[in-house]
């Protein structure tokens, strides 16, 4: 990293939108299946000041957990520093198993504006965690998003890439897969590989499931409707077998839902399965997404599973506002 890098994540001063303005946080943990060591990772990056944890699933197919925190900056960062180190010393990805693709303990660490003029506080935010991450917890970060320092790694699947096998063979040796933020040397942590940690707007993490074993199938499908092989635009798609529920899932990422919304999504997959003489079993949105959104969701014609209410934010902040402590007068 040259110098100029440097000083482009370690920032300097005060964190922009200090005060009262209020970012979002989706910490995406390489552990889905150990409820003691979810909950102690949870607290960690709950513990900032001012810091709210609204929402938390857990996947023991995908073996990863999604959380979604609300707080000033400065709370995010000591809570995301927090939980970075929890990660890394509870989370051992060599004894790790699970069909989503992953490069790190704490896998991705995105920072998301709640405000149309919020993007430069999250990119500030996301580069002064970076650097933290990296001296306190020992892991190499990577930038992605609007966080990004070097071309080519604002998309998440490049940054990831072939996950944690490839980057323990290439980061070291592969100047071009080298981390953006490393600590004596460019090499992944030998247990909690390395964290992309960027800026991004809302996305939709939507999910439906086949009435089918056939990952060639869901594989195929996901082919069809991600943006990146001719499909919906926005969307990013994965095909994945589901062991737990017997069944195959197309695994979506809508990275602008108001491009494509979740019903244009369940619509494609549900045409391409219903070519093949498969029937939807279900549908489900993992963690939240705004209310602007949710307003366009029929929960029956996707055959949502959940409340769709309980995966609205603004519902969620809501909620946590109210049940959080009031400090004595």
């Amino acid at each position: 990293m040259d110098a100029r890098d440097e000083r482009a994540v370690a920032g300097g001063g005060n964190l922009p939108g200090e005060g009262n303005e209020l970012i979002e946080t989706v910490p995406n943990l390489s552990e889905g299946r150990r409820s003691a060591v979810i909950d102690e990772v949870a607290a960690a990056f709950s513990s900032g000041p001012g810091v709210l944890l609204i929402d938390r699933s857990s996947d023991p197919d995908h073996n990863r957990t999604v959380l979604t925190l609300v707080g000033p900056p400065a709370g995010l960062l000591d809570g995301a520093v927090a939980g970075a180190l929890s990660c890394a010393r509870l989370i051992d990805l060599n004894r790790h198993d699970g069909v989503h693709p992953r490069m790190g303990a704490l896998d991705v660490l995105p920072f998301v504006p709640l405000r149309p003029d919020g993007m430069a506080a999250c990119v500030a935010l996301a580069r002064r965690a970076a650097r933290r991450i990296a001296e306190e917890a020992g892991v190499p970060t990577y930038l992605y998003g609007a966080a990004a320092l070097l071309p080519g790694r604002e998309a998440l699947p490049a940054v990831r890439g072939g996950g944690f096998a490839e980057l323990r063979r290439t980061a070291a040796a592969d100047p071009a897969r080298a981390p953006d933020v490393g600590v004596g040397g460019p090499a992944v942590h030998p247990t909690a590989g390395a964290t992309a940690v960027g800026t991004r707007p809302f996305l939709i993490a939507y999910n439906v499931d086949l009435d089918s074993d056939d990952l060639g199938l869901a594989r195929r499908i996901a082919a069809g409707v991600r943006e990146r092989d001719g499909g919906l635009p926005a969307v990013r798609a994965l095909g994945l077998r589901l062991p737990s529920r017997g069944r195959v899932q197309v695994s979506m990422n809508l990275t602008d839902w108001r491009v494509t919304p979740p019903a244009v999504a369940f619509g494609a997959v549900e045409r391409l399965a219903a070519a093949a003489g498969v029937e939807v079993a279900a549908s489900e949105i993992v963690g939240l997404l705004p209310r602007a959104a949710a307003a366009g969701i029929d929960p029956a014609a996707l055959r949502l599973t959940g409340s769709l209410p309980d995966h609205v934010v603004e519902e969620r902040l809501d909620a946590a506002r109210a049940a959080a402590p009031r400090p004595p007068r």
